[in-house]
């Protein structure tokens, strides 16, 4: 499918998924890729327009991630965020130094009027900064259009040249105004028209499939979260029975949860497809036995789902292709870029190696997971399924602190349909970013019915995102903590002592593991 399209260079910066899912949000179709990815490959592109990342390196650093200085003279319009910035100033004749106070967080920037960037932008605007580096002196042909009191250049534009910088960042909620910048630079500057619309994804995807498959026989292991449930009912649209969803159940899952995804799926289901189930509690149990340690604990469930997988395969015979529901946060967070590898267990590189099959297809890799909501809704998949919570490819193995057992995965699971049920009766379930109940590996003493228990305390966690990259603890109304609290108590056997997770990420992590 022919689109616009701009491209994110990265410097290392910790917003570049953000900064292309921004874009996105413009309806203008974005891709991230390493900043030294090379001039003829980036002319190939025939990009719109150019975004530099931040990065948490200096420029006049020796080994400082840098572009070639070809690029300013390519008549491509480009923007530069925070080192972003900086790095276009230095390699144009600018001067960037230490600066003499950093500005770290909500910032009150001051608007110059007339700049084509900042058109329509209030006069004084909150902004979110992070740097210690600063532009002391914009380079010959730059014009500044903002500034603070401790940084001269928050902002500057070379019109003649389409070069536009900026010291903040846009990209993120905190700038108030930072996505009326971002639309003014991908259609007053790069002159796009906002082509990337879901329907048009969804239609052109399945007719892509349908002239790749053929007559193809394919195979696709289906965990019943939102991606892999796109990419299959994707696939199902387009070729129908020639696509097999192998669906394992490892013991692991919420509560009724193997049961929702073969009502879906299944014999007795909406879509043409052949679905087999596979129960497979206790030869994961078996495996985990004695095992702590959360990074072991996902590395044995991926590779003992990749065993299951590969065993159901082979009784199928030789298939043509793969299905993965890869999306575009795992391409990225797995390191195929600059970024570094940000947690295991992702979809990509996780490939069955005795599955015989000739092609993989990850009809969801250019996606962002609300997109893939977008989509789901557009190829009719019923809403609670489009929107069900997020959960971890390990599944309640790291939500589970410790040794992971059937009474202890069984515990879990009821305190976890308890909250999410509390939080749905209480109808502040959609605006959540994320909530679950973990089970905490600390026993402690407490009183019931007039008995000394010892038993397990049960963690909540509920945390507000837009992007997962960080996100803060959620004020959940206090009774229906109570509610949840009490509930678990008198219903889940072996709890005695309930708490709420108040930390935010950084420094935490969004699952409790």
């Amino acid at each position: 499918m022919k689109k616009e399209l701009i491209v994110v260079l990265d410097f290392g910066g910790q917003y570049n998924q953000l900064i292309a899912r921004r874009v996105r949000e413009c309806n203008v179709y974005c891709e991230v890729h390493p900043y030294n990815m090379g001039l003829d490959k980036l002319k190939e592109m025939n990009p719109k327009g150019i975004i530099f990342t931040g990065g948490p390196n200096s420029v006049y650093g020796e080994d400082s991630p840098r572009c070639e200085k070809e690029i300013f003279e390519m008549g491509i319009p480009i923007l530069g965020i925070c080192y972003g910035s900086q790095l276009m100033s230095y390699m144009l004749g600018g001067s960037v130094k230490t600066a003499p106070v950093s500005e770290y967080g909500k910032t009150e920037v001051d608007v110059e009027a007339g700049s084509v960037l900042l058109d329509g932008v209030s006069p004084k605007t909150i902004c979110w900064m992070s740097h210690t580096d600063y532009i002391e002196k914009e380079p010959e042909g730059f014009k500044i259009i903002a500034h603070t009191p401790v940084c001269p250049v928050a902002a500057m534009e070379d019109v003649s040249r389409n070069l536009y910088a900026v010291q903040y960042h846009p990209e993120v909620m905190h700038t108030q105004e930072g996505m009326k910048m971002l639309s003014n630079f991908v259609y007053q500057i790069c002159k796009c028209s906002g082509d990337w619309k879901m329907d048009s994804f969804v239609e052109t995807t399945i007719k892509e499939i349908k002239e790749k498959v053929g007559n193809g026989k394919v195979l696709c292991a289906l965990s019943g979260g939102v991606d892999s449930s796109v990419a299959a009912v994707l696939l199902a649209k387009a070729i129908g029975k020639q696509l097999t969803c192998v669906f394992v159940d490892h013991g692991l899952l919420r509560k009724n949860e193997g049961d929702e995804v073969e009502a879906v799926f299944g014999p007795e289901g909406q879509y043409d497809l052949n679905f087999i189930r596979v129960n497979a509690q206790e030869r994961f149990y078996e495996k985990l036995k004695g095992v702590e340690e959360p990074e072991r604990k996902r590395k044995i469930i991926g590779e003992e789902f990749i065993r299951v997988f590969e065993e159901e395969a082979k009784k199928i015979g030789a298939v043509d292709f793969l299905v993965q529901g890869t999306i575009y946060p795992d391409v990225i967070e797995s390191g195929l870029g600059k970024s570094a590898v940000i947690k295991s267990h992702h979809n990509v590189g996780g490939l069955p190696d005795c599955v015989d099959f000739k092609e993989i297809i990850e009809p969801l890799r250019l996606l962002f997971k609300d997109e893939v909501r977008k989509a789901g809704l557009e190829l009719g998949i019923p809403e609670y399924l489009v929107y069900r919570q997020p959960f971890p490819g390990p599944g309640l193995g790291i939500r589970i602190i410790g040794e992971v057992t059937a009474e202890k995965v069984k515990i879990v699971q009821d305190a976890d349909y308890i909250y999410r049920d509390e939080i749905a009766k209480a109808g502040i379930d959609k605006g959540l970013g994320q909530y679950f109940a973990a089970l905490t590996n600390m026993r402690s003493v407490g009183v019931m019915g007039d008995e000394r228990t010892y038993d397990y305390a049960v963690a909540l966690r509920a945390v507000n995102t837009s992007d997962f990259m960080t996100a803060e603890a959620s004020e959940i109304p206090f009774e229906v903590l109570q509610k949840v609290m009490t509930r678990i108590i008198n219903e889940v056997k072996g709890v005695n002592r309930v708490m709420y997770d108040l930390t935010s990420k950084p420094p935490g992590t969004i699952e409790f593991e």
